[in-house]
């Protein structure tokens, strides 16, 4: 493979492994396999970066050091854990207008479904 293929193999794995790594860290705190797509994107990004594989060993020996970890603990305190990922979840889609939206769809008439950034402003 000549030096201009191999530059531009690199390029294209970055580009999407990159933004699959995004996708799938955006995606973490949602139900769904966000995890999943990260490593899935640093497994891509592997195949030409050499860093994307030390991270992606380093990234799962503490996925799975959390899960053993949070698995060890009383039910109140993994209660506890999804109950903050939970007010995550509502707080960022409200944040990112996904109740404004779905309210407009079904036409109701509720301003604090809304989201306050100015970005969303109607």
């Amino acid at each position: 493979m000549d030096a201009a293929k191999r530059h531009g193999k690199k390029v294209v794995v970055g580009l999407a492994g990159g933004l699959l790594l995004v996708v799938g860290v955006v995606a973490i705190p949602y139900p769904g396999p966000g995890w999943l797509i990260v490593f899935a994107a640093l497994a891509i990004l592997a195949t030409e970066f050499e860093w994307a594989g030390r991270i992606l060993h380093f990234a799962k020996g503490k996925y799975d050091a959390w899960q053993h970890w949070l698995a060890a603990q009383s039910a109140v305190v993994r209660a506890l854990f999804w109950c903050a990922t939970a007010i995550v979840v509502v707080l960022t889609v409200w944040l990112l207008n996904g109740y404004g939206f779905m309210c407009d769809i079904l036409g109701l008439d509720w301003p604090w479904a809304h989201s306050p950034l100015p970005i969303f402003a109607r």
